[in-house]
This record gives structure tokens, sequence and C-alpha cells, in this order.
């Protein structure tokens, strides 16, 4: 490990401490654009956009020297998109030498390059759309060699988690290069932007971090393991011998060679989809046959494989799909591993028709609210065969949405550790042309397909609640029916002073709320403004649903929040900051429609900053070494992951911005900790409380409210704040180390860096 390391503030202060003013002049395809932020606004007129860099005129050479430099740069795009910058030198010489520059509008990017001759002039291109963005930050900064190194090194170290010892890594390649070690450490820094993220690319991730997995994996496989028998049932249609071919080798290659493979061809009426199935059933005895006479569709040619299975596991196949080698000996572990599992899942990825390998879906561990809003699990599942003898099979009426029917009614009842996940790459899914894959909405019927899906398990359970098509195909929204008589509702608002943003909060409560009963608590922590006193007053003699209680001692989140409760007369309670403003009227209905179901405990909002990017959509724990929040600074209209940032789904953790909660539940696990964490964390704290009590926290992008706490906000500015922090940092740390280090609404292939569902 590095001794030293180069803390990012102190590079920050090295940057501004040794920046020249820079002379930025656009050279092709920008149009400047009026703007009120700080910073430059462009528009750009075509895919090429430049600009050239010189350096200010008062330093004599009038050229950026010999050397290493930090770029620092901050874009704001106008549709808060990722893009990838390029920087150019060696103009004047027609050798034009390229940096990748990745960045995301809103988020600084320290980027080290080096010139290995004088440049009177430097090219920028911002990104190669068309597009409008504020350049709100470009620095160039000459830097010591050892700062490169130091900041090169610190970087390699994040993200090369794949090798055991960087320092042993760097070296040996420079040897095998033949030159010296910061050429070296800077080749590999340089990797690390060419993939267009911040993060790894996939296929890097493929090349290097999977193999690392298996190998780790397959070091504790035990001789009882291999006597866990699969059947795999493979339903076919005309399907093309090439994939068809692929499909049944990937079985016959697995090393878990306990496994019966139960193929039912659906009538096909393509000969040489039926001569290569009777060609591979008659060469090997493992493989048994059913060509059915007349097509019955998906449901009933899956259920005529299911009827030929002898063993106690089913895993279900498509006709096109593959299997990795690993697949089974990964499942027949976790079988022995897990002796309550009856449904069992791994993550998959797409290939496509040269098998390529792309897009892959690292899904979180059992998320039943998920499952309502989208067959998240999809592939691969393995089912105990006896629970799908007890549900009947595959149900017909329900095809092109079979499999999320057959999950929801398996599933149903289940215990969560009935149902586990494996986060590995375990299936590749197939993508051709018209396929679900390929395009979710070329098979617009499979939507409709998922609402009966649905439909039938919460009638058949017994739920007081409808679904409609959610936001995108395949997705859906669950409305849970409110009682007849409507809960009251508490709603406390801590707050100090803040009359604007209180004064919005308060009216846009009133004003665009359709739920009607409810009460508004204001803490009142020793205000002093007038006009912020004059504003309890008034809403204390118009409003009947109004009161303010006192505060009169220093400021303890947990504290305030906790006093407030217990004066409340709701059933349910929410913890309202006092700069939120709510959007949509029927936020509090759709808040409350979960939290009174006996299953959930904590239920969270989806909330914007005022630029419409996403300042909370749930929280994942570890991000950061506490938590971080999903999605952050992604813009509202982007989809998320695999459409998360639109789905109601189980989160671990979700903000007291603005959060309800059952009042019996705030009691039962003992509210917030004031005593340990009077500030920072302690909403993460009671969600993990409650998470452990046995309740479901929730996240519903269904509610939306702005939240207007600053993108730019400070960090901890004083000895004392910081000392505050780190202390109840390592305070989550000491009392949540397994959760933190394990999100079970996240996946551990995924990003505990960035809140952008990167590669780790």
């Amino acid at each position: 490990m590095l001794s030293k390391v180069l803390k990012p503030s102190n590079l920050k202060r090295l940057a501004y401490r040794l920046a020249k003013k820079l002379i930025i002049v656009p050279h092709h395809q920008l149009t400047e654009a009026t703007s009120e932020s700080n910073g430059s606004s462009w528009v750009t007129t075509g895919d090429d956009p430049q600009f050239i860099i010189h350096p200010a005129r008062r330093i004599p050479s009038r050229s950026f020297s010999k050397g290493w430099y930090l770029l620092r740069v901050k874009i704001t795009e106008a549709n808060h998109q990722s893009h990838v910058g390029k920087l150019y030198s060696n103009l004047q010489k027609g050798e034009l030498t390229t940096v990748d520059v990745p960045w995301h509008s809103t988020k600084f990017v320290n980027r080290l390059f080096y010139l290995g001759s004088n440049n009177s002039m430097l090219r920028f291109d911002p990104c190669e759309a068309e597009t409008e963005f504020t350049l709100n930050t470009f620095m160039i900064s000459k830097v010591p060699s050892f700062i490169a190194m130091r900041h090169m090194k610190q970087r390699l170290y994040k993200l090369l988690s794949h090798v055991d010892d960087v320092e042993e890594y760097l070296v040996t390649n420079r040897k095998l290069n033949g030159g010296k070690l910061i050429e070296t450490v800077y080749e590999e820094y340089n990797k690390t932007f060419t993939t267009g993220v911040m993060e790894k690319s996939y296929p890097f991730w493929v090349e290097f971090d999977e193999p690392r997995a298996l190998l780790k994996m397959k070091q504790t496989f035990t001789q009882a393991q291999s006597e866990v028998k699969f059947s795999i049932i493979l339903p076919t249609y005309n399907t093309d011998p090439i994939y068809l071919k692929e499909c049944i080798d990937s079985v016959l290659q697995q090393t878990h060679k306990n496994w019966e493979l139960c193929i039912a061809d659906d009538a096909s009426t393509n000969a040489d989809t039926i001569s290569t199935l009777k060609s591979y059933a008659q060469k090997h005895a493992s493989i048994k046959l059913n060509l059915l006479s007349e097509n019955g569709h998906i449901s009933k040619s899956s259920n005529a494989a299911l009827s030929m299975v002898s063993s106690d596991y089913v895993l279900l196949l498509d006709h096109d799909d593959t299997l990795p080698a690993h697949t089974l000996s990964f499942f027949a572990k976790a079988i022995t591993d897990n002796a309550n599992a009856k449904v069992l899942y791994g993550d998959e990825d797409k290939i496509d028709e040269q098998g390529n390998r792309h897009q892959p879906h690292f899904k979180p561990d059992w998320n039943p609210d998920l499952l309502l809003s989208q067959n998240y699990i999809c592939h691969p599942v393995v089912y105990k065969t006896s629970v799908l003898k007890k549900i009947g099979g595959f149900r017909v009426g329900v095809e092109g949405s079979q499999d999320h029917d057959l999950l929801l009614r398996a599933t149903a009842g289940l215990n969560h550790d009935e149902v586990v996940h494996l986060p590995f790459i375990l299936y590749h899914w197939r993508v051709i042309e018209n396929s679900t894959a390929s395009n979710a909405s070329a098979k617009s019927y499979t939507t409709d397909a998922g609402i009966e899906a649905i439909k039938y398990f919460l009638d058949q359970s017994g739920q007081n609640a409808s679904v409609e098509k959610g936001k995108y195909p395949n997705t859906y929204k669950v409305n849970w029916a409110l009682p007849d008589e409507q809960p009251l509702v508490s709603l406390v608002i801590p707050t100090r002073d803040g009359y604007d943003i209180l004064k919005q909060c308060l009216e846009s409560i009133y004003d665009k709320t359709s739920y009607k009963n409810f009460e508004i608590i204001v803490v009142d922590n020793q205000t002093t403004c007038d006009k912020t006193l004059g504003l309890f007053s008034e809403y204390t003699n118009a409003k009947a649903n109004f009161r303010v209680l006192k505060w009169d001692k220093p400021f303890n989140y947990s504290a305030i929040n906790n006093f407030a409760v217990s004066q409340a007369n709701g059933e349910v309670v929410g913890l309202i900051n006092n700069d939120i403003e709510v959007i949509n009227e029927g936020w509090l209905t759709e808040m409350v429609s979960h939290v009174l179901r006996p299953e959930i405990g904590c239920v969270g909002a989806k909330l914007y900053y005022p630029n419409d990017t996403i300042q909370h959509a749930g929280v994942i724990l570890g991000i950061g070494g506490v938590a971080g929040h999903s999605h952050k600074y992604f813009h509202k209209s982007e989809p998320g992951y695999f459409t998360r940032l639109h789905l109601v789904q189980n989160m671990s953790a979700v903000t007291a911005a603005c959060l309800l909660v059952r009042k019996s539940v705030f009691e039962e696990v003992g509210g917030l900790n004031e005593q340990d964490l009077t500030v920072a964390f302690n909403d993460v704290d009671f969600c993990l409380k409650v998470h452990s009590a046995g309740y479901r926290n929730l996240f519903t992008p269904w509610a939306e409210l702005y939240h207007h706490e600053s993108i730019s906000r400070g960090e901890e500015d004083t000895p004392e704040k910081v000392a505050r922090f780190n202390k109840e940092s390592e305070y989550m740390k000491d009392k949540w180390k397994k959760l933190l280090c394990n999100d079970t609404a996240y996946n551990p292939n995924l990003s505990n860096t960035h809140e952008n569902f990167s590669l780790r």
C-alpha cells in the first residue's frame, strides 16, 4: 500500500494554487448561449465541437512547457448525460496526441496528462453530440512528477480491484515493457479512462474480475454438491439450428454432470429443428425429447417438458440462450449452502448474434416489490420441483409473461431465506432481431400478459390492489387501496428560521396534496427571524391541522424528531425537511398506501434537485463507506439502471428528508438514535433498525418532490464538524458492518464508490 496518498482536497488546493489563467477560444461548431449560471454556456452545432486553449499571455514562454499537468473540469449539460471529452496536444506538429476525459454533468473531473514537448496551444473537444452545456470550471495546472505519480496510483488502487498487489503488478509491467515506472503507471492510468465511463467497461470486467470471482467460488466446492441433480426444461419451436446447437452444447459442457435435459418441441414446422433435436437425443442418454403433435404455445410446451422431470430441482432454459459452463456447479453449491432454498436465481447478460457479451444485469437479492414492478429475476431461475408441482406448473393465458407469472406464484408466501440470489453471471440471453431481449416493445403483448399475471397474483393472495402499465414496456405500477377511513398522518418539519424555504414547503403541502387527513407539526429550534415567527402565527391561526412545538435546545436532529413523534396524533408519521416542495398531488396518497401494508416499514419518495436531477431515489449502503443516494445527479427523465428510477422497489434505507412510517413501528425500534447520531446517518440507522425488525423498506418513484438542498453543498468545514461526522461515520461502520458491506438491495459487482450503478 502507499505510505502517502495525496488527498483529493489537497489536490484541489494544489490546482487552485498553480493554475494560470487560460485563454479559451471556441474554434468549431460552438455558439455562445445566454446563461444565468456561473461559467460560459455553449450550444454545439454539430458532433465535433472544439475549443482552442492558449496559456495566459503573462506566461513568458507563452506555451505549455514539457511536463505533467492536471486538468480539472466541471461541465453542466442540458440533458444531464455522460460524455467523453478529448484533449489534444501536438497540434502544430500534426501528430495529435489524445487524452480521453469522460465526464458527467455537474461533477468535477480530475485528469492528469503528460506533454512530451512544449505546446503553444491545446484543443479540447467537450463531446460528440449536439447539445447545450455550461463550462463551469476549466483549469490546467502544471504539477511536479511526484504529485502526478501519487495521484495516478491512488486511482489505480481504487480501480484495479482484480489485482492483489498493485505495486508488484506495476513493477512487473515496467520490466516487461522496458520502461520507467512512471511511464508504466501513466499507461495503466490512461486505460482507466478509455472505456468512455469512469469505471471499467464490461469487457474489462469479463476479462479480469469474473475469472477471479469464479476461481474463488470453485475453491469452496465439496463432493456433496455433486449429488444435487438438476432437470433442465427446454421448450423449443422452429429454433434456428445454429442457436439450438449452441444452447444444448452449453448444457453438455457443464462442469456439474448430474443433470437431465427435458426438451418439449411445440410442433415445429422447421425440419432442421426437428432433425437437430433427434440427433442430440440419440447421442446423449441424459436428453429426453417429446415431439408434441399440436402447437400449444410456450406455457403448454413448458408444462410438457416439466412432466418429464425426475430431479428435485428444475432450471428453465430458453431455446436460443446459453449457460456458462459453471452455472449448475454454482447452483449446486448454493443449494447445499442454503438448506431452506426453494427458488434460486443468478445474474445474467446478453449475447449478440456474433457471441459478444454485453448489458450485464447485476440484480439485488430477493426484492418482492421490485418483482411486482418488473420481472427483474428473469433468467436464470432454479425451482425446487415440489414448488412447481404444488402450483401446477405454467399457467395458460399469460404467454409472453409466463415466467413472471410462474415466479409470482412460486414465491408467494415464501420467507426471505427461501429465495436465494447468486451474484454471478450464470446465463447468457440471446439478442436477435425482434427478440424481447433486443427490444422489449417488439412484443408489446408481453406487457399486457404481465398485467394479467400480477392481477392474478394480487387476487389469489387477497390483496386489495390494482395494477396498470408502468412508464416502460414490461414495467408495472401496483396501486394499493386505502381504507375507507383514511388514517391521520402527522408530518413533522423541524426548522430554525428559514422563512423562504419553510413558506414554500408549507404552501406546496397545503396547495398540492390530495390526501387531506394530515396534520403538520413544525418543530421550532430556536428561531429568531421575525418573518418566520410571523409565519408560525399565520398558519396556527389559519389552519386547524397546524401546530408549532418549541425545541429550545442545541440542534439534535434525532432528538427533535423523537420529541415531535411523541407528540404526534397520527397513526402514520412523516419526517419532512423544511426545504421540501411538493410536485405531484398524489405524493402522500401513494406513500400512505404503501406504509399501511403490514410488511412495509419505511417509505421514501423520489426527490429532485431544483434542476430536475435526482437527489434521492433510495439509499445504497456502503457507498463512500456508509451510504449514498441511488442514481444521484441522473436527470429525472432517465430510466436508470434497468429502469429502476421508475419502479417501486425495496431498499435497505431511504432518506428522512421525506420518509413515512407507522408510529407503532417508529416506537417499536426506539425511534432515531439521539445519543450517537445527532446529525448524520440517523435516518440510515433508523431504516436499518426497521429492516432488522423484519419489515421491508420501500422506495416509490410515484411520490415526487423537490429537495432544495444545494447540489454544491459544502463539506464539513470546521474541526468540530469534521470530528462529529467522523465519529458518527465510525459508529455506523461498527454497528452495521455486515449490512454496509453487502446491501441486499444492491449487488456486490456494482460500484461502492459511485452512485451510478457502474461496475465495481
